[in-house]
């Protein structure tokens, strides 16, 4: 692009897409991740009573989204532990955010400046993540735009994708959690930035590779640190999901149908019946309440003989005691 060229920002490009991620960035990455396990309710007290449960949940926030892609593709699930390096750096850092003395590593890491400067080390890894993705699919799926998408998705988020699996291996089940019901920021930009560079390498998107690598990096890093300073979990594309989602689907927002529709929907039902009901519940009291009170007159023809009987039977008892 010419721009690139006049902010001289073609260089920029080439030795940012030229940057290895081992150690550095990956450590980063292992850091962020294997905090974000620790911070999941509960998972303090699985990593006291079963450290294997603990670490098998760390190494797929580490790994997920390469097993992920690997069972999309057909390919061992295992695949990517076979990098022993990979994995035993990322043990270690496991096991200093879980069991360091004094919780040293994880106090240190929760440091907002240190924890900004890992979180933006992380983002620049979920770009290469995807375009490796994306990569891996065109070599096997030439030109199958989908297929591209899902992977370079799966490659760069999968470690949120299969929550509910990790979930599991710690004794949680939360299906309403699942990513595909309500999407985080970290799957919708994964999901976005897989859908632009499996345009890039279809050639629908005229725009060379390292440039959309620096764009969408930036984006991710600045963005993920304004969410960051301002304490903010609010989706960039909110407006732009609820305007499409109304304009396409009829709800007010993507989750609507899940959340507030249905609750409307209770409290107005809960309140309809209220409404039916009390009308029906006053008059049965009030009809209950006038039957205590008014007591059961005889009929108008009866009124004779039954007083009759009744002086009969006072008369026959008066004589029974008299005879007594």
């Amino acid at each position: 692009m010419d721009l690139f060229g006049v902010l001289q920002l073609d260089e920029l490009s080439h030795g940012l897409a030229n940057l290895s991620m081992f150690p550095y960035f990956d450590m980063a990455h292992y850091i962020v991740s294997v905090m974000a396990l620790r911070e999941q309710p509960g998972a303090l007290e699985v990593s006291r009573v079963s450290p294997l449960a603990c670490w098998f949940s760390s190494m797929l926030f580490c790994f997920g989204g390469a097993v992920l892609s690997g069972v999309m593709l057909a390919e061992p699930p295992v695949a990517p532990l076979t990098n022993s390096t990979s994995v035993l750096l990322a043990s270690i850092i496991w096991y200093l955010v879980f069991y360091c003395p004094m919780d040293l590593v994880y106090c240190c890491a929760a440091l907002l400046p240190l924890r900004l400067v890992l979180s933006g080390m992380k983002e620049v890894t979920r770009t290469w993540k995807v375009v490796g993705g994306v990569t891996q699919a065109q070599s096997k799926y030439n030109d199958s735009l989908l297929v591209m998408i899902a992977i370079g998705w799966a490659r760069g988020a999968g470690g949120g994708l299969i929550s509910n699996f990790e979930q599991l291996v710690r004794g949680v089940w939360k299906p309403e959690t699942n990513e595909l019901l309500r999407m985080s920021y970290p799957t919708k930009i994964t999901l976005i930035g897989a859908v632009l560079f499996a345009l890039q390498q279809t050639h629908y998107l005229p725009l060379q590779k390292h440039h959309l690598m620096l764009i969408y990096t930036v984006f991710t890093v600045v963005n993920k640190s304004r969410m960051m300073l301002t304490g903010s979990s609010a989706s960039p594309f909110a407006t732009i999901e609820s305007a499409i989602y109304k304009t396409l689907f009829t709800g007010y927002s993507p989750y609507a149908a899940l959340t507030d529709e249905v609750q409307k929907a209770c409290i107005d039902n809960g309140t309809s019946s209220t409404t039916t009901s009390t009308p029906a519940t006053k008059d049965f009291s009030e009809n209950g309440a006038a039957a205590k009170r008014t007591p059961a007159s005889p009929v108008k023809g009866q009124s004779g003989p039954l007083e009759a009987k009744e002086e009969s039977e006072n008369a026959e008892a008066t004589s029974c005691k008299k005879t007594d």
